[in-house]
């Protein structure tokens, strides 16, 4: 009795077990989706740059020296967008305000270019973040050299050795170059150069001839360190990087859970198409910040029934980030639109791409409907002039002047702004394309 009681309880008994494994596996993957989002949305910095040890020795040295020994000092990181400037930056800030000397002393004020657009608004952005608002008051200043000056000075404790260093940090330091006279860039590498206080004016930076930018007495007071970071990986540390990005840490809640989690992520790095897909995008583009687009999109695939990464995760996400806007734009056209982008690039091809108006495109869409007429409607001119205006709305053609020139609107001269690629595989995904179409296309394209 006891047994058939225990076998008609069975389903339940499963059923339980069932469900509480599921909200179990639920909890623990939120716990893996919120360390993992931390760490590539740039919440959390790594422990260390990753390949940049001798820049990050450098910089961190040359803080030191401002923060403990007062000596006043000016650098430039340069290196292109996603290289990793600000990281580089503020893993440094973090190691040198683990020193509790310095953490108490040093003060930071952070500038941006695109933010602090005059030196007007970038000096009452430093009043502020030195909390100076009161002692400034309503002072009325000769030059902004004096306010700067008596800004510093009001931070020193009794004498001028016990100034307290100040770090600035001007994040588009190119942008600051466009600034009338150049004022506040002269006025912080004065202040650098001449000792009056410890002082250390790091720049950020893309542009590679940012210094030609700069004016000649400027120049003459700027230090000329700078600091590259021009990536230099392999794919083999590309494919380390995408393995240690992915793995969790060694205090996960569940070890069971985080060792089979971390086993999968090196099977999936064996993987030939995962290879593939990331060979791609080291190809072309090297920095961390597309492959944590990468890893972000492909880690929104994981849920309970689907609890590990899998190399078709990686693959839509590949598709997803790569995504071409103005092909999935042209999935929504008519068939008339397209065969007006058609003609448009028969015309680029028989004018060596030469600008092109609607009249000369209307001209060659006709002797394609003479030629297939029994295929395609043959539309009345006012139908394909708005046709031809909706693909200026959407912005795959362009007027050469800019739409300045007042020309009737069926001679403006245009552009086409899409390429080869772009319109084959739109129709390779068209739905119901006219094989006419297409094979126009084949012979505008091929």
């Amino acid at each position: 009795a006891d047994g058939r009681k225990w076998k008609n309880n069975l389903p339940i008994l499963c059923d339980i077990f069932e469900f509480n494994y599921e909200k179990l596996t639920f909890h623990l993957l939120l716990q893996v989706q919120r360390i993992l989002r931390e760490r590539f949305c740039h919440q959390r910095l790594p422990d260390r740059p990753v390949g940049l040890e001798s820049q990050y020795k450098h910089l961190l040295e040359l803080l030191r020296r401002t923060a403990v020994h007062g000596e006043s000092n000016s650098v430039l990181i340069v290196g292109p967008r996603g290289a990793g400037k600000t990281m580089l930056l503020r893993c440094a800030l973090r190691e040198l305000l683990e020193l509790q000397e310095v953490k108490q002393n040093v003060l930071q004020v952070h500038l941006s270019g695109l933010l602090q657009t005059d030196d007007r608004i970038a000096l009452k952005e430093i009043t502020r973040q030195l909390h100076l608002e009161n002692v400034v008051g309503d002072k009325v200043f000769g030059s902004f050299a004096e306010n700067l000056v008596f800004l510093l000075e009001a931070l020193k404790r009794g004498d001028k050795s016990s100034s307290r260093p100040v770090f600035f940090i001007l994040e588009e330091f190119d942008l600051f170059a466009h600034h009338k006279n150049q004022t506040l860039l002269y006025n912080l590498l004065d202040v650098s150069q001449s000792a009056q206080a410890p002082v250390a004016v790091v720049g950020l930076t893309c542009r590679l001839d940012v210094l030609e930018l700069l004016e000649k007495r400027v120049k003459s007071r700027f230090s000329h360190r700078q600091i590259h970071l021009l990536s230099c990986m392999s794919f083999c540390q590309y494919l380390d990087a995408f393995r240690s990005e992915l793995a969790l840490p060694d205090d996960f809640p569940d070890s069971k859970f985080s060792q089979e989690w971390n086993l999968n992520v090196s099977e999936l790095c064996e993987e030939k198409s995962v290879q593939e897909i990331l060979q791609k995008h080291f190809n072309s583009c090297k920095d961390f910040r597309s492959l944590h687009l990468l890893l972000l999109l492909a880690l929104t695939r994981v849920s309970v029934s689907n609890p590990t990464l899998r190399a078709v995760d990686i693959l839509e996400a590949s598709r997803m980030s790569s995504a071409d806007s103005k092909a999935n734009i042209l999935h929504g056209l008519s068939v008339l639109e397209l065969c007006l982008i058609i003609a448009m690039k028969h015309l680029n091809d028989i004018y060596e791409g030469e600008p092109f108006n609607f009249q000369m495109v209307h001209n060659e869409f006709k002797k394609f409907i003479q030629r297939k007429s029994h295929s395609i409607h043959n539309f009345e001119k006012p139908v394909v002039i708005k046709a031809f205006e909706h693909l200026l709305q959407l912005e795959l053609i362009r007027p050469v002047d800019g739409g300045v020139c007042k020309v009737q609107r069926e001679y403006q001269l245009m552009r086409l702004m899409l390429d080869h690629t772009q319109v084959m595989e739109a129709l390779q995904r068209y739905p119901q394309c006219p094989t006419d179409v297409k094979q126009w296309a084949i012979s505008a394209f091929g």
